[in-house]
Parts: C-alpha cells; sequence; structure tokens
C-alpha cells in the first residue's frame, strides 16, 4: 500500500488536491499537523466521490513525534530539493515486495521537511527534477508526480486501466 504523508501542510487547495490523488491512486493519506487550516472546509464538501477527507484511509497524527512513535519501523522516503538521487531511481516494486508498504513523505509548501528529519536516513532523500533555476513545484503536483510513478512501477496494481463507469467500449460504441 502506498502512504502519503504530508508533513504540516499549509495550503488547503493543495491537500484538497491532495486527497482526490489519493482516493485515485488507493493511497493512504497521513496528515502531520500543525496545520494551517480547516481539514473539512465547505468547499472539499461536493457530492463526487474523492473530494473529501472521510473518502480515502487516513490518520492525522497531532505531530511529527506521535507519528514517528508510531512508523519509526517503516522505510520513509523523503521528497526534497536536496536528495541527490530522483525518486524514478529507487526500485518500488522491490521496496513494496519487501515491506508491503512505501512511505512517501512531502513537507511543507513554504519550507520543506526539516533538516533534523532529513539527516536521519540521506539515502531516503529523494528529488524530483526541474531546471536549475526552479526551487520546487507545486505540493500537490509533486504528489501526482511521485505517486503514479510508484503505481507505474507497481503496474498500476489496484489500479483500473480503463473506463469503469460509462464502459471499456465506451468510445468505441
Amino acid at each position: 500500500m502506498l502512504n502519503i504523508i504530508l508533513y504540516q501542510p499549509e495550503i488547503s487547495p493543495n491537500t484538497g488536491n491532495i486527497i482526490r490523488t489519493c482516493f485515485a491512486l488507493g493511497a493512504k493519506l497521513h496528515i502531520i499537523r500543525p496545520i494551517a487550516f480547516d481539514l473539512e472546509p465547505k468547499w472539499l464538501k461536493r457530492p463526487a466521490a474523492g473530494k473529501r477527507l472521510s473518502d480515502i484511509r487516513h490518520e492525522i497524527h497531532n505531530n511529527y513525534e506521535e507519528f514517528e512513535k508510531k512508523y519509526h519501523d517503516k522505510k520513509i522516503f523523503y521528497i526534497t530539493r536536496y536528495g541527490l538521487k530522483t525518486y524514478s531511481d529507487v526500485d518500488f516494486l522491490k521496496i513494496e515486495n519487501k515491506n508491503k508498504e512505501i512511505f512517501i513523505m512531502f513537507g511543507t509548501e513554504s519550507t520543506g521537511i526539516p533538516k533534523k528529519i532529513l539527516q536521519k536516513d540521506l539515502s531516503a532523500c529523494l528529488r524530483i527534477p526541474m531546471v536549475e533555476k526552479n526551487r520546487s513545484i507545486n505540493l500537490a503536483n509533486s504528489v501526482s508526480i511521485v505517486g503514479y510513478e510508484i503505481l507505474r512501477q507497481l503496474n498500476f496494481k489496484g489500479l483500473s486501466v480503463f473506463e469503469q463507469q460509462k464502459g471499456k467500449d465506451f468510445i468505441t460504441s
């Protein structure tokens, strides 16, 4: 199972998009407090599936220490501009076969993941390649990029590869 971890998210629309992405990926979302907004705002309560926190598997952790205490034995990868290898360099199929779960942490929009957390396992610090003059890309986009690469490596395990609601043959009929 893919676990997406948001370390102290600051921008509610990003988290809303990440909730929908986790729904599409079948991923579990972990949110580490403090956060700067209400997790169930009115704009997230639209009737379509996959737009509310209650639509996905999730855990809210009061702080990083609480999260670390619960998941200290898990291999966690960190998406950071300071990573020395790219997210696509990791063989996530091997990780999934060994551990059954994959954990990926994304930092706050303004400052990323704290240095003291990253220093615990430098080999787990991964980067999304981009032009030299760019500091970072949008958090929700980062989650999508990395999440779908992981599921691609797992042959889209648990995901439908054709249209389910209108049917596989909708476009040809």
